[in-house]
């Protein structure tokens, strides 16, 4: 960056510091976006955050998108990426909870089963599980409840976790399977035991071998950051 700026004064030209560009799993994008923040404030250094799905996200980067760091909401997709030898070791960020959100609190069952098979509900919303990890994690849920059968007609489709919470949101499902990162206050929400789908850990991976892609990775995993991932109910790092 020094060399950069003497460079721009010797030629007396403008310089303006390139933004870092970022793409992000859906579940993860409003904890980055106050990670982003955070960074910003103590590095100078602006933050450019593209969200999707896992699965579209990682097609996007093996078609070439000059992203510098790709957040995951899984392990083999970044995995993948250091195969190929399009970025480095990947570090696990954040390990998600899934939870069965309701955007209305007048169902009256009290546990899992008794919400997803309660006779008010005629729809049930989940991530794509093709594309995001949460809707294949949502679906092991349904297979160890042991009602993926009697539910599979009614499941609907978004292509990651914040269009299936929309979904809930607008009125066209009753609930919603996503991650704890973007269920709302409001409404109801009952936690998935983490024994009933294998671990969602997140990993991310550097794309851009560069100092500034490297502060940020470091940054990610800092006492700040890690406060912020807390705060949306994610565990920081992997779990035990």
């Amino acid at each position: 960056m020094i060399r950069a700026v003497l460079f721009c004064v010797a030629m007396a030209v403008p310089c303006v510091a390139r933004a870092l560009d970022v793409a992000v799993a859906t579940n993860f994008a409003g904890p980055l976006t106050q990670i982003a923040a955070a960074f910003t404030d103590a590095t100078g250094e602006d933050v450019v955050i593209t969200a999707g799905s896992t699965g579209k996200l990682y097609a996007q980067i093996r078609a070439g998108a000059p992203f510098d760091v790709f957040l995951s909401a899984d392990r083999e997709r970044p995995a993948l990426l250091h195969e190929q030898g399009r970025g480095g070791e990947p570090v696990t960020y954040a390990t998600g909870r899934l939870v069965l959100w309701a955007g209305k609190d007048n169902l009256p069952g009290e546990g899992l089963t008794d919400a997803l098979t309660d006779s008010g509900v005629r729809h049930v919303a989940v991530a794509n599980p093709g594309l995001a990890p949460y809707g294949a994690a949502a679906v092991e849920v349904l297979q160890a409840l042991d009602v993926f059968d009697t539910l599979e007609a009614r499941l609907v489709y978004g292509q990651n976790v914040g269009q299936a919470h929309a979904l809930a949101a607008s009125g066209n499902a009753q609930l919603a399977l996503i991650a704890a990162s973007v269920a709302p206050d409001t409404g109801r929400v009952w936690t998935v035991p983490t024994n009933l789908h294998a671990p969602i850990r997140q990993d991310a991976i550097l794309l851009r071998d560069d100092l500034q892609a490297k502060a940020f990775l470091t940054f990610l995993q800092s006492p700040r950051a890690r406060d912020i991932i807390a705060a949306h109910g994610m565990i920081a790092g992997a779990s035990e």
